[in-house]
Order: C-alpha cells, then sequence, then structure tokens
C-alpha cells in the first residue's frame, strides 16, 4: 500500500508542472503544525492558500480537517487556538473531538469557542482538495466517487490528475468514468468530426448530471456549424432521458412497495383479528401508535446506543401493544360478542382514551425518534435511482414478519386452533378447544403485529398521538379488497394500494390520488364483495 501510495506521488510530480501543489514533496510534520497554527487567525484569502499548502504538505492525512471546514464544524479554543471539530448533542450541548483521531472532548461553551469562516469560493476549493485526496488514496468507493465530482470541473489541471491515478492502476469501474471524463474533454475542444463523434458515442446513455449538462449545452450553442454533432448529441440526450425515465418509474415502483409494505403491517394484525373474530376494532390504529411510542421510550432510556435500540423495540412493542390488546379483548370485547356494532363503539371510545392517555403522559407535541446509522442513507444503483436504506428495511422486515406470521399460523397449535375457530365456532368448542383464550390471544396477536408496524413507521415519520389514525381507514381498504381474514390477499392488497397511489400522486396529487384509489375500490367490490381471495366452506359464511 505505501509502495503504491509513493508510486502515485511520483507519477503526480512527474506530470503535474512544477508549481502545481501535488507536483511538491509533501514536507515533514512540523511545516504541518505551523500551517495549523496559522488558521485561527487567518483572513479567508490566507485560508485558501493554507488548505492549498496543508493539502500537498500532509495528503490524505488532511482529509479529517477539510471534511470539518466543509461541514462548518471547525472551530478553535480561545485560548490555545486549537483547532477542534464541534458538533451539538440531542441536548444542544457543544461537543467538540480531535481533528486527526476523532477522540471525543469534553464539552465547550461557545464563548470559549471561535468559528472558522468558509466563503462559498474555500468550499468549492475544499471539495475539489478532497476529491483529489480519495483519487490518490481513498478506496474504490472514494475514488470513483471523487473522479465524479471532478466532471463538474474538467480542467487540464484535474485531467492530468485522472490520468495519473489511471497509470497508477485505478480499478476498472474508476477507469470507465475516467474514459468519460476524457471523452467530454475531447468533445469540448477537440475540433476533428470523427474523435468528436465517437466521444458522443461514449457519452450517449450516461446518466451522470455533468455529461447530459454538456450535451445540452452544445445543442443550445448557436456557434456549433457542425450538423453531424448536434444530431449526434440530440440521439444521445434521447437516449438519455428514456434511460432517466425508466428509473423514475422504478423509482415509483419502490416507493409503491415501501406503503404497500407499512399498509401490510398495519392492516396484516387486524386481517387476522376480524377474520377470527369478525370485531372491527378501531383502536388498532392506537396499538399502532403504542408502538411507536414504545421505540421512542426505548431511545430515551438508551441515549448511548441508539444503533441497538431499534433491535431491542421490536419485541419490545409486540409485548406492550399485545399486552394492551389482550386487556382489551379480556376487559370489553367478550362481553360484547356477537353484536358488532356495539364493539365498533366501544373500540372506538378506546381510541380515544388511549390517544388522550399518550397526551398527558408525552404532551400531544410530535416525537422525534433518531434513525440508527445503519438505516441511514441510500443504496445508490446509478447516478438518478437510489433505494433508501430506511425503506428498504421496512419492506424486508414487513415481508419477514409476514412469513413469520404465516408459520406461526400454518405449524403451531396456537395457529391450528386459530383457523379451527375461524371456520367454525361452535364445532372447535365441542371438540375441547378453548375459544375464550384462543379470541384472547389471536386479538393480543394482531395487536402485537400492529405495535410492530409503529416501530416501522417511527423511522418514517414523527410518532404523534395521531399517528394510528392515519392509517386505520387505509388498513381496512386492504383488508376489504384482499379478503377479510384471508393473508394472502392482505399482501397482495396491501402491495397493490400502495404501488397505485404512488402512481398516481405524481399525476393527481396525494389526496386526488387516495381518492381514485378509493373510488375504484367501491366499485371493485359491487363486483366482488367477499374481495380478492375470499375464504370458502363455512369461514365463508
Amino acid at each position: 500500500m505505501k509502495f503504491l501510495l509513493h508510486s502515485l506521488w511520483l507519477v503526480a510530480a512527474l506530470l503535474l508542472p512544477a508549481g502545481s501543489p501535488l507536483a511538491q514533496t509533501p514536507p515533514t510534520a512540523p511545516a504541518v503544525g505551523e500551517l495549523l497554527q496559522q488558521i485561527p487567525n487567518a483572513s479567508l484569502k490566507k485560508t485558501g492558500e493554507l488548505v492549498q499548502q496543508l493539502e500537498q504538505a500532509g495528503g490524505a492525512e488532511m482529509r479529517p480537517l477539510f471534511e470539518a471546514m466543509l461541514a462548518g464544524e471547525l472551530y478553535a479554543v480561545k485560548e490555545s487556538d486549537k483547532l477542534v471539530a464541534v458538533t451539538k448533542d440531542r441536548a444542544g450541548r457543544l461537543v467538540g473531538r480531535e481533528i486527526f483521531n476523532d477522540r471525543e472532548l469534553t464539552a465547550f461553551a461557545s464563548r470559549d469557542l471561535k468559528k472558522i469562516r468558509v466563503n462559498n469560493r474555500l468550499r468549492s476549493q475544499l471539495r475539489d482538495a478532497i476529491a483529489r485526496i480519495d483519487l490518490l488514496h481513498g478506496s474504490e468507493e472514494q475514488q470513483h466517487a471523487a473522479v465524479l465530482s471532478i466532471l463538474d470541473d474538467l480542467s487540464s489541471q484535474n485531467m492530468r490528475l485522472l490520468r495519473s491515478a489511471e497509470t497508477a492502476g485505478a480499478s476498472a469501474q474508476v477507469q470507465e468514468v475516467i474514459a468519460l471524463a476524457d471523452a467530454m474533454v475531447q468533445l469540448r475542444d477537440n475540433r476533428v468530426l470523427e474523435e468528436r463523434l465517437a466521444a458522443i458515442e461514449i457519452m450517449s446513455g450516461r446518466l451522470e448530471a455533468p455529461v447530459r449538462n454538456q450535451l445540452q449545452r452544445l445543442l443550445n450553442d448557436d456557434g456549433e456549424q457542425e450538423v453531424a454533432v448536434k444530431v449526434a448529441a440530440q440521439k444521445a440526450l434521447d437516449k438519455i432521458a428514456g434511460r432517466v425515465e425508466f428509473y423514475a418509474q422504478m423509482e415509483q415502483l419502490f416507493f409503491g412497495l415501501s406503503l404497500g409494505s407499512v399498509l401490510l403491517l398495519a392492516a396484516i394484525g387486524l386481517a387476522i383479528t376480524f377474520g377470527v373474530m369478525g370485531v372491527i376494532n378501531m383502536a388498532h390504529g392506537e396499538m399502532i401508535m403504542l408502538g411507536a411510542y414504545t421505540t421512542y421510550v426505548i431511545q430515551q432510556l438508551m441515549p448511548g446506543a441508539i444503533e441497538y435500540s431499534l433491535l431491542l423495540a421490536v419485541p419490545a412493542a409486540f409485548l406492550v401493544s399485545g399486552g394492551v390488546g389482550v386487556l382489551i379483548e379480556r376487559g370489553v370485547i367478550r362481553h360484547l360478542q356477537g353484536r358488532p356494532l356495539e364493539t365498533l363503539l366501544a373500540t372506538f371510545g378506546i381510541s380515544l382514551i388511549l390517544q388522550q392517555a399518550v397526551r398527558s403522559i408525552f404532551s400531544p407535541l410530535n416525537m422525534q425518534v433518531v434513525t440508527p446509522g445503519w438505516m441511514s442513507g441510500s443504496l445508490v444503483i446509478n447516478p438518478v435511482f437510489s433505494l433508501t436504506y430506511n425503506r428498504l428495511y421496512i419492506l424486508l422486515f414487513a415481508l419477514a414478519v409476514f412469513a413469520a406470521l404465516v408459520a406461526i399460523l400454518k405449524k403451531s397449535s396456537l395457529g391450528l386452533n386459530v383457523r379451527a375457530v375461524s371456520q367454525n365456532r361452535d364445532m372447535a368448542k365441542a371438540m375441547g378447544v378453548r375459544t375464550e383464550l384462543v379470541d384472547a390471544m389471536t386479538f393480543g396477536l394482531g395487536s402485537g403485529i400492529a405495535g410492530v408496524a409503529g416501530v416501522a413507521l417511527s423511522q418514517l415519520t414523527n410518532v404523534g398521538p395521531n399517528l394510528g389514525q392515519s392509517y386505520i381507514i387505509d388498513s381496512f381498504m386492504v383488508v376489504v379488497f384482499g379478503g377479510v381474514g384471508n393473508l394472502l390477499g392482505t399482501l397482495v392488497g396491501g402491495f397493490s394500494l400502495g404501488v397505485a397511489n404512488k402512481f398516481l400522486e405524481p399525476a393527481t396529487g396525494a389526496v386526488l390520488a387516495n381518492i381514485i384509489v378509493l373510488v375504484c375500490l367501491i366499485l371493485f367490490i359491487q363486483k366482488r364483495p367477499k374481495g380478492l381471495f375470499p375464504q370458502r366452506g363455512r369461514a365463508a359464511e
């Protein structure tokens, strides 16, 4: 590795002009220390010069400093002029850390710190410096990102830097982008028709924004006299537009599946509860709300372990919401057996009680649940298409919960009893099945899954007393559309309604999209009152 780094510096020194920062041999460490001491009292112009000197003196070791400066987190301690990176913690305190070893420091008072000023020109210089460092010293992913950032500024110096990295043995992915940069320069600077057409052919279908911008500028340039070049540029742009449209549809599909996964989690508990007991549970949304608040409470109890709090919140939310569900069934619903209208009114009253209880305990304001680091960011597929990790994990999580519930109902004794009661309650009771216990366990299971849905929703929206009310109507729509009591119907119904909503929203808006879906659902129920997958046998009577 050291040999490769020295080789890169040597190649850069040979290819770059003598005055270039990268062509000079990095000075010794004391020179870096002297430069750092000048930053707290330097003007903006002088700071730019110091950044250039630090890049040539420290190389890759200066990256944390440049990142902190670019993020506006670089401060100097007034007493000693020591540079530190400062951020605010959740309590609003100014917490510092060492620049180069990331060691945490004690909290600072604002009067003890002096912020290092940064303007737009300096930010641009810092981005270029970080890109050069990543290109010469970074991992393959960092090198690829650095080359992409350089596409916006294909100066002669940056092109020499790219060619030096290519000579030093960059990966195939990085070399492909370097070839793209070379094609962009050929199209811009070369006057040979064949070579310009070859450059456009390389750029055709590429999704990077600088490529599209350059081709568009070429079409709008009245000074461009080559008709063949403009025709080729238009064809390349049309091909790019087609690919962009395709990935836009893929993004809508992903958002639809993400919404469908949330609807699945919210509706699946309602499906088994209504299928077995015939109870329209208007408090189901509040079970979702309790799961979300459980996630919030666990994060408050584990402020230093946010990365693991969500994993603990899943079983905790299941137990809390499931326990409340069992209490509701034992305390209220079992006394209203066979009276669906009174059950509906009773559960609606319970939902109001739970909402007010949450307002009294936590206040009516929304609470924010912190997203763990492993759920932050996105999986970048290409420059115009990426999958956010939080939605991707929730989609996979919903499918895992669905598979676990199916396994419980198909393989366990509880599942056997649930299916027996749902098919013929009187016969199951005559065979010795404790139908009251099955009712309580079923209601608790459905409520517990709703609590797990609340954990997932806490990563997509703020947690508040009205959280569950936003999804209760959609949950009933999914259950009715898929077929009451049918898990496969709930799966298909949730994803179908989610995808339909997201594909309608760009054209109609969110509210009108919901109205259209509701009207279509009403028309569908007119034709198939029992949904997509109706129950068969006695359960359908």
